[in-house]
């Protein structure tokens, strides 16, 4: 159990390609699902943990991003400018490492979201991080409560709560929701070069030091525009 992190990575850099046309004018962080965009749908959540200072990445439509930032409260923003370069998931956190500090961090995607909007998952992340034996906590979605998510699933979850990669297996129960807290110092020395995070997953799979949290939500990915209709219509009917 760590204190909540008082730092998040808010990846925010995507060009949103799947949800073309919706995202020819505007980022896809800032596409709007039942009155919230989803960065918005992102950052309350860490608001609420007590998250003070963000550092966000930016590439595709970045003036918006950064002026929809403009208008927030209660965060200390920092940009991680990628306007000039595609880094990908992993490239992204190895250009911000010195943005970062030493303390573990949430990382949070901003393509999905939880319902009931809370910050219950984030506290059940940081009471279970142990930097002594882990070096990243992902949180995980059942793939059985579960909107706009169609894949086989991408972990097994042990008792040990460490994870394990699909592999073979036709499905897997569980999928990546997006959340995790890390220890930045896996990154430290990185080429900031693009590159998915997988790259650095594999090798802590192999060593035992990738955990996961299930967390006990509805979780609603938005990929494209069908899953935006989608979770704007599960959200009238559940009242959200």
């Amino acid at each position: 159990m760590i204190p909540v992190p008082q730092t998040a990575m808010v990846m925010a850099a995507g060009l949103g390609s799947r949800m073309r046309p919706l995202t020819d004018q505007t980022p896809k962080p800032l596409i709007d699902i039942a009155g919230k965009a989803l960065l918005d749908r992102a950052l309350d959540p860490l608001a609420r943990a007590g998250v003070k200072r963000i550092v966000v990445n930016v590439h595709y439509l970045a003036d918006q991003v950064e002026a929809h930032l403009a208008k927030r409260t209660g965060f200390d923003v920092t940009i991680s400018d990628e306007r000039g370069e595609r880094l990908e998931t992993g490239g992204a956190l190895a250009k911000a490492r010195p943005l970062l500090g030493d303390d573990p961090i949430f990382v949070v995607n901003t393509d999905a979201f939880w319902a009931p909007e809370d910050d219950s998952p984030l506290l059940q992340l940081a009471e279970y991080f142990d930097p002594a034996d882990m070096d990243s906590v992902l949180l995980l979605a059942d793939r059985e409560r579960t909107l706009g998510f169609n894949g086989p699933g991408d972990f097994f979850l042990r008792d040990d709560s460490r994870v394990a990669w699909r592999g073979e297996a036709a499905r897997s129960p569980y999928a990546f929701a997006g959340v995790r807290i890390i220890r930045p110092q896996i990154f430290d020395g990185e080429d900031v070069r693009a590159f998915s995070v997988l790259e650095k997953w594999r090798p802590l799979v192999d060593a035992g030091r990738l955990h996961g949290v299930a967390m006990d939500k509805f979780w609603l990915h938005v990929g494209d525009p069908t899953a935006k209709e989608d979770a704007e219509m599960w959200m009238r009917c559940h009242g959200a």
